[in-house]
C-alpha cells in the first residue's frame, strides 16, 4: 500500500484503500467461514473437531465477525501514527488476541445440554448490564496504542455475546450472524440504556426460555 503523509496525516486515498481492504477481508472471511462450517452445526451438541482444523476455522470466523467493527479503530490508529503500514500490524495483532481466545475456547469447550446453554445465555445477559462490560465497551470506542490493546478491550466487551455463540451453537451460521451484528452495533454506536437494557433483558429471557422450553428455540438441539 502506498504510504502518503499530508500534514502528518495519511492521505484520504490511503484511508479509503485501507478501509476497502479491511472490509473486503471480512467479506472473504464470511464466505470462507460459511464453507468451512457447512454441515458442522449440531446446536448444543456441536463438536469442534481437531485443533488443526479448528484454528483456521476460528480465524476466519473472527475475521468475519470482528473486522468490520474494528475498522474505525484501525483508521484512528493509522491516523495517529501517520503511517499506512501501521494498519496491517494492527489487524494482525488484533486478530492474534482473538486467536488466543480461540485456544482457550478449544481447551475448555465441551458439547453440552440445553440447561447449560440456558444458564450461559442468562449469565451473558447479566454481564451486558455490568460496569465491567460498559468499561470495555467504552474503551473499544477510544484510541489505542496497538491492536493487542484494542483486542483485549474488545474481548472484554464481547465476551458475553461470544459465550452465547458457544452455548447456542458455535458452528451455527445464523447465530454467528446475529452475534456479529450485535458486536458491530455495540462498537460503533454509543451506549444507550433505552437500547442496551432491553437487549440484555431479551438475552436473559432467551436463556430462561431455553431452560423452560428448549424445543421452542430452533436449531438448539440436533435433528433426530
Amino acid at each position: 500500500m502506498r504510504e502518503t503523509k499530508l500534514g502528518g496525516r495519511i492521505a484520504s486515498g490511503d484511508r479509503a484503500a485501507a478501509l476497502t481492504l479491511t472490509l473486503g477481508l471480512a467479506a472473504a472471511s464470511w464466505v470462507l467461514a460459511i464453507r468451512q462450517m457447512n454441515g458442522m452445526d449440531m446446536g448444543v451438541a456441536t463438536e469442534l473437531g481437531s485443533f488443526a482444523s479448528f484454528v483456521p476455522l476460528w480465524v476466519s470466523m473472527m475475521a468475519a465477525m470482528m473486522l468490520p467493527s474494528a475498522a474505525p479503530a484501525m483508521l484512528r490508529h493509522a491516523h495517529a501514527s501517520a503511517r499506512a503500514r501501521a494498519l496491517p500490524l494492527f489487524v494482525v495483532s488484533y486478530l492474534a488476541v482473538w486467536i488466543l481466545a480461540g485456544v482457550a475456547v478449544y481447551a475448555t469447550y465441551q458439547p453440552h445440554g440445553t440447561a447449560v446453554a440456558g444458564a450461559i445465555a442468562i449469565a451473558a445477559g447479566v454481564y451486558e448490564l455490568t460496569p465491567l462490560k460498559h468499561y470495555f465497551r467504552r474503551r473499544c470506542r477510544e484510541s489505542v496504542r496497538s491492536g493487542f490493546e484494542f483486542g483485549r478491550y474488545c474481548v472484554g466487551s464481547s465476551i458475553g455475546l461470544m459465550l452465547m455463540l458457544l452455548a447456542l451453537g458455535v458452528m451455527s451460521i445464523t447465530w454467528m450472524a446475529v452475534i456479529a451484528v450485535l458486536v458491530v452495533a455495540q462498537k460503533l454506536l454509543p451506549a444507550k440504556a433505552a437500547i442496551d437494557v432491553p437487549l440484555a433483558l431479551s438475552v436473559i429471557g432467551l436463556g430462561a426460555l431455553i431452560l423452560i422450553a428448549p424445543s421452542s428455540v430452533p436449531g438448539l438441539t440436533p435433528p433426530m
